[in-house]
């Protein structure tokens, strides 16, 4: 049997549905599901307190933990963050061809006026789409 080993990233602004969308499509937790988020949610109260200082130890948690799912050999694996710069994608292009996973990029547009959860501020929305890059090359991730 030949099994498809699948890297899912799901892109986009705060407030997009990145992270509803990957939920439907991991099939309601059937697969694995990682967000930079994450390491900022409470897992009881399911509070989400951002802290700027440690931003990378997110980033690098996120990372470590679709590793691991690699690692274990998950069939599939979402990974839901907003991805506004190609640098963002990259170390998991490069696990994902470490570990044979074909990667698929999804971006995820408001078209629903969604409101994001995180209570980010309109001047930091529209100063993260200016950076936003609507179309990536592979050569932008694989050096």
């Amino acid at each position: 049997m030949n099994l498809e080993f699948s890297l899912i990233l799901i892109r986009g602004l705060p407030g997009a549905g990145k992270s509803a969308l990957a939920k439907l499509l991991s099939e309601n937790g059937k697969y694995p599901v990682f967000s930079v988020d994450d390491y900022f949610t409470d897992p009881e109260t399911k509070e989400y307190r951002f802290r700027y200082a440690e931003n990378h130890l997110a980033y690098k948690s996120c990372e470590e933990r679709t590793q691991k799912a690699m690692e274990e050999r998950s069939t599939k694996i979402f990974v839901d963050n907003t991805f506004t710069l190609s640098w963002e994608m990259e170390p998991y292009f490069k696990m994902a061809s470490k570990w044979n996973y074909t990667v698929y990029v999804f971006t995820v547009e408001n078209y629903h006026n969604g409101k994001n959860i995180h209570s980010i501020e309109e001047e930091q929305l529209l100063k993260m789409a200016s950076k936003y890059k609507v179309r990536l090359l592979s050569s932008d991730l694989m050096e």
